[in-house]
């Protein structure tokens, strides 16, 4: 699929996130847009032979669960009529990642969660010889979690080499800047010193995230710091820390369509 495609994918994945938010008066609409590009590169790219079963993917970072329910309504995977179920009562799609929906593997949302899993998934892959490779994309504040150092010391010292974690790295954390909450700089350092490869990309960009994501790490885990943008899609909420809480109203979500459009 060429890179115009995934950008007209993804720029319909932000809508449908945008209406879906503004319908179910949901929040994290920024940290869903921040990560629409790295799931659709994943998705309609690193994943077109899923199939195959050669990849396991988990969304760590789980507030932005509406994210992954949206690019799996534009793979077809689940309905439009679930998909405007989403935050309802009784609704499988909870407004945090659930296991219930098609394809997901692990429902996730207290934040730290998804890597301890994630690597003990590639580590029980590497023993059975499976050739399976796990990505697990987790969000910059996760970083402050000591779960999330103490599975990269575990991934390491297992040389899990089918393990790729992809950082969120959009630089704002619930009420504030990553920065003013817990500085987590020098990071590809800190990385490095556990025993990772490193990569850092711009996480908007189709062709340095794919290429990238199909880098083949020989010595141990694969960690991927991409750079990206809260809100990114739409200029009022870019860059934006209460869009970590608020949803659109009818007037704010015309104007976001129409900046898409």
């Amino acid at each position: 699929m060429t890179n115009k495609n995934l950008y007209k994918i993804a720029r319909k994945v932000r809508k449908d996130i945008l209406k879906i938010s503004n319908l179910a008066k949901s929040s994290h609409v920024g940290s869903c847009l921040s990560i629409v590009d790295i799931l659709v590169a994943l998705y309609f790219s690193i994943f077109k032979d899923k199939s195959k079963k050669n990849y396991e993917f988990i969304l760590s970072k789980g507030h932005a669960g509406l994210a992954l329910y949206c690019i799996l309504y534009n793979l077809k995977i689940i309905s439009k009529k679930l998909l405007y179920s989403y935050g309802r009562n009784n609704s499988l799609l909870m407004q945090h990642v659930s296991h219930k929906v098609p394809q997901i593997k692990v429902s996730t949302g207290s934040l730290g969660h998804g890597l301890p899993i994630g690597a003990g998934i590639a580590l029980s892959s590497q023993l059975k010889n499976t050739k399976k490779k796990i990505f697990v994309l987790i969000s910059d504040g996760e970083l402050n979690e000591g779960s999330t150092w103490e599975a990269l010391m575990f991934a390491s010292h297992h040389s899990l080499n089918n393990l790729v974690v992809i950082v969120d790295y959009n630089k704002i954390q619930s009420l504030d800047l990553v920065e003013k909450t817990l500085k987590i700089e020098p990071l590809s350092n800190k990385f490095k010193s556990f025993g990772c490869d490193v990569k850092i990309i711009e996480g908007h960009n189709f062709s340095k995230i794919i290429s990238v994501l199909k880098f083949r790490n020989n010595t141990g885990p694969l960690i991927v710091i991409a750079n990206t943008t809260k809100g990114k899609g739409v200029s009022f909420m870019e860059n934006k820390v209460s869009w970590h809480y608020k949803s659109p109203n009818d007037v704010e979500l015309f104007k976001a369509l129409k900046e898409l459009d």
